[in-house]
């Protein structure tokens, strides 16, 4: 229950910056190696006639793709310098599938949110990755700078994956100032649930987590709504929750607490499966 690696997704057509600056700063924080992903597909499509037309890469396309590679690793590797271990990793196809492949060598990974525009060639589906990459994501928006760890929400349901996640963020919870562990819910299920939060908070407090309180609120609207409310009331900088708790078809269909945290959370999401 440690960080020993972390990777973090580099795009390749859109200004991401602050993501890296972001994943260098935890890396130096846990003392971990930092590894940098970057895919894009060579396969660029047009419109034509409402048909969607894929031609041919060229060698050129080839050579361009491989020169972009090599001159943001080299960035990458000069701004990681500093840390313990950097490593870069790029592959021509979609990034999502280079991400769930090359998961197995890191202990989280950093993705941006969920993005509209599926024609961009270097877009990443976060649901995607926490659904088949067996590691915990950390969402980061786009616009952030370091992460204080002053006050973490722990978003709870008696569930398999909320327990997974607890116990894959313990090396943030150790970190982090004070947790408030909350669990959004029905009136009929109050009795049960603050018993849940009883055993999570002393779970937490066994691992040298510091637990200030814990918050049951009966759901009033949307279950995501009302957990983000509670964020930015209680100035949080970081949420740890459970994703996918039910069929990926229905977070879809219906939304689902993990798609608006995926798409919308304005701090940090630290996700598993």
């Amino acid at each position: 229950m440690s960080i020993a690696a972390i990777m973090v997704h580099v795009d390749v057509e859109r200004d991401c910056e602050q993501r890296v600056q972001f994943a260098l700063d935890l890396a130096d924080r846990f003392q971990a190696a930092l590894i940098g992903v970057a895919g894009l597909p060579l396969r660029p499509a047009f419109a034509a006639g409402g048909v969607v037309i894929y031609r041919e890469p060229t060698q050129d396309d080839y050579a361009a793709a491989t020169t972009r590679f090599e001159e943001m690793g080299k960035k990458f590797c000069i701004q990681g310098q500093a840390l313990r271990s950097v490593e870069w990793r790029t592959a021509l196809e979609l990034p999502t599938d280079l991400i769930v492949r090359e998961a197995r060598a890191a202990d989280v990974i950093l993705v941006g949110p969920t993005r509209s525009g599926r024609n961009v060639r270097d877009l990443v589906e976060p649901g995607v990755i926490l659904l088949r990459a067996g590691r915990p994501v950390l969402v980061v928006p786009d616009v952030i700078g370091p992460l204080p760890l002053r006050r973490v929400v722990v978003a709870c349901k008696d569930a398999r994956e909320c327990r997974r996640a607890v116990r894959d963020a313990l090396p943030f919870l150790r970190e982090a100032n004070e947790v408030l562990v909350v669990e959004i819910g029905e009136e009929d299920s109050k009795s049960e649930d603050k018993r849940n939060l009883a055993d999570i908070r002393r779970y937490l407090t066994r691992h040298g987590v510091i637990v200030a309180d814990e918050i049951w609120k009966r759901a009033r609207g949307p279950v995501a709504t009302e957990l983000l409310e509670l964020v930015r009331t209680e100035q949080a900088d970081l949420i740890v929750s459970g994703g996918y708790g039910h069929s990926r078809l229905g977070e879809w269909i219906f939304g689902g607490v993990t798609q608006e945290l995926l798409a919308s959370s304005p701090v940090c999401c630290m996700l598993s499966h």
